[in-house]
């Protein structure tokens, strides 16, 4: 019979990671390692972890992001799956974050700069200004009343030139409006 395998309790402390969603039956044969006591389970394998949750984002003194299935499940409760890799530091003083922006779904992620992905050409911030970031992102993504202010043709065009600065430059959102004004 092989041996659960377990990693150290402490590994998972201030970490940031992004989980895939994956299916329920990825679970079949795994026995529950951790039953958190919001209701999460975890199953550990040697190339990482399952968590079984209804809810991700911050947890404790950790960053957990769900990537989801496409299309969307619509069960409340997803599972999801993550590499030992993927897991990065995380800590509220250094600039580990970079923004990342999809137009087409009109979304805002912020991604780890130890993800292998990262190009280092979008800004690196802290914890708190990669979060203020993207509170404004996800505005100019919903809202149309900022506009009111500029000469534009398509709205679209214009907000996108404002989120590429917000990501690609270190000036303020103030600093970027004045320039399309």
């Amino acid at each position: 019979m092989e041996k659960n395998f377990r990693p150290n309790p402490n590994s998972f402390k201030n970490t940031f990671c992004v989980f895939n969603e994956v299916a329920i039956e990825s679970i079949n044969g795994l026995k529950i390692q951790y039953d958190s006591k919001s209701g999460s389970k975890y199953y550990y394998t040697k190339t990482g972890m399952y968590r079984l949750s209804n809810h991700w984002g911050r947890l404790a003194n950790s960053k957990w992001r769900l990537e989801p299935l496409e299309p969307e499940t619509i069960s409340k409760i997803k599972l999801g799956f993550a590499s030992w890799e993927n897991f990065y530091p995380d800590n509220a003083v250094e600039e580990l974050y970079y923004l990342e922006a999809n137009f087409q779904n009109r979304t805002v992620n912020y991604q780890h700069k130890n993800n292998p992905n990262y190009d280092k050409k979008a800004i690196l911030r802290t914890s708190f200004e990669t979060t203020k970031r993207i509170k404004q992102i996800r505005n100019l993504f919903s809202l149309t009343s900022w506009a009111k202010y500029f000469e534009y043709d398509e709205i679209d065009n214009l907000r996108k030139k404002i989120i590429h600065e917000l990501i690609f430059t270190n000036k303020t959102l103030e600093e970027i409006k004045k320039e399309f004004i």
